[in-house]
């Protein structure tokens, strides 16, 4: 079982986001970030004990993964102090990935070199772009000067590192997301990961959007900057291994994010954290369970207050929804889909799809092709 920990503290929400995060004034005086790491600990004790009841101890962590938010508003000391509860309850696998999510102006060279002493392996930089009017419509708050310096220290640190990109946002030229794209190549990080901006209504750049004061990200020029992204990428021998990740050495390398591949590949995961979501695959009573964790931190805290688990809901899987996210969660990677994975009356869909050129040639596994990345939809709804 992999363990994500999500810290949903912002120093400021930037335009786009969606995630369950707070900044200070949100907040007010109702939650304390100082007391943060000790509910998370209460609810880890919590989960081990509920784990233990049901009958279903895990083997030794192989992942564990602190999103948010920003987890590096929290002192390091609170990170590996959770870290080490994970790891006292459960034990970590040798060689366990250990990753936290950082904006760039988030971190210290020391706080750095406090995560790697502590047992940290992995860091991902929120960089997003390169270009400062891009930043700039993204509410983001650190400037493109400080990326090659935080990727040094964490190198220093002996930690692996990726950074973030967004492409599709208002105002950004295909030069400007070349430049962003190039300027990542340079930092010699081994793992990047590009994602197309998703703008939902009720966020400040939807609202902006909404009163025509921004254009909407358009889909076909998104298209072609996640191509122009794919074929950079390639050229400076980072490989596509999921579709919005690439990584030096590709899917069977040493450079992928081993905790989103438990994702993408049907493992189960304990989320910790307001809003945080959980998985647990198929035991003798059922197909897989999923549920979720309340989103206020002041509710998250009062029912660790009651000792009680902060479970908003949560659902018991369908053979449909198993069959369904099989199929969609395989085709994302590299290594793509087993035919026998399909429905009998699936299988009959493929070649008519690579004839399209949407899935390559060959054989068994389903690979999609870069048309096909840009297309999955489509192709999913094809083969379930």
């Amino acid at each position: 079982m992999s363990a994500y920990v999500h810290v949903p503290f912002c120093v400021r929400r930037c335009g786009y986001c969606d995630f369950n995060t707070y900044t200070p004034s949100e907040l007010g005086g109702a939650v304390s970030q100082a007391d943060y790491a000790n509910q998370v600990i209460t609810e880890i004790e919590l989960a081990a004990k509920s784990l233990e009841l049901a009958g279903r101890i895990p083997s030794e962590v192989p992942t564990v993964f602190f999103g948010g938010g920003t987890p590096t508003m929290l002192p390091s000391s609170d990170l590996v102090k959770i870290l080490n509860v994970v790891s006292n309850i459960w034990g970590l696998i040798p060689g366990a990935e250990v990753t936290t999510e950082a904006n760039p102006d988030s971190v210290t060279q020391q706080s750095i070199d406090e995560l790697a002493a502590g047992g940290f392996t992995r860091i991902s930089f929120g960089m997003q772009s390169a270009v400062p009017h891009v930043l700039h419509t993204l509410d983001r708050t650190h400037n493109r000067e400080q990326i090659p310096v935080v990727v040094e220290w964490a190198k220093q640190a002996g930690l692996k590192v990726s950074v973030d990109l967004i492409y599709g946002t208002p105002g950004e030229s295909m030069d400007d997301w070349r430049e962003s794209l190039e300027a990542a190549i340079a930092t010699g990080v081994d793992h990047i990961s590009a994602y197309a901006l998703h703008v939902e209504p009720h966020t400040k750049m939807g609202r902006l959007i909404s009163k025509g004061q921004l254009p909407a990200p358009d889909d076909d020029d998104e298209a072609v900057k996640y191509e122009l992204a794919d074929e950079l990428l390639s050229q400076a021998g980072l490989e596509w291994y999921e579709i919005s990740n690439w990584a030096r050495g590709g899917i069977g390398g040493k450079n992928t994010c081993q905790h989103n591949l438990a994702y993408w590949r049907g493992k189960n995961w304990w989320g910790f954290g307001p809003g945080a979501h959980s998985y647990l695959g198929p035991d003798d009573h059922q197909l897989g369970q999923r549920w979720w964790n309340v989103k206020h931190p002041a509710r998250y805290a009062q029912m660790l207050g009651e000792n009680r688990l902060p479970i908003e809901e949560s659902e018991n899987l369908t053979t449909a929804q198993v069959a369904f996210e099989k199929v969609m969660l395989g085709l994302r990677l590299a290594e793509g889909l087993p035919i026998e994975a399909l429905e009998t009356s699936a299988r009959d869909a493929v070649e008519p799809l690579r004839e399209q050129g949407l899935v390559a040639p060959g054989g068994d596994p389903v690979v999609l092709t870069r048309r096909g990345r840009l297309l999955t939809d489509t192709v999913v709804r094809k083969l379930t």
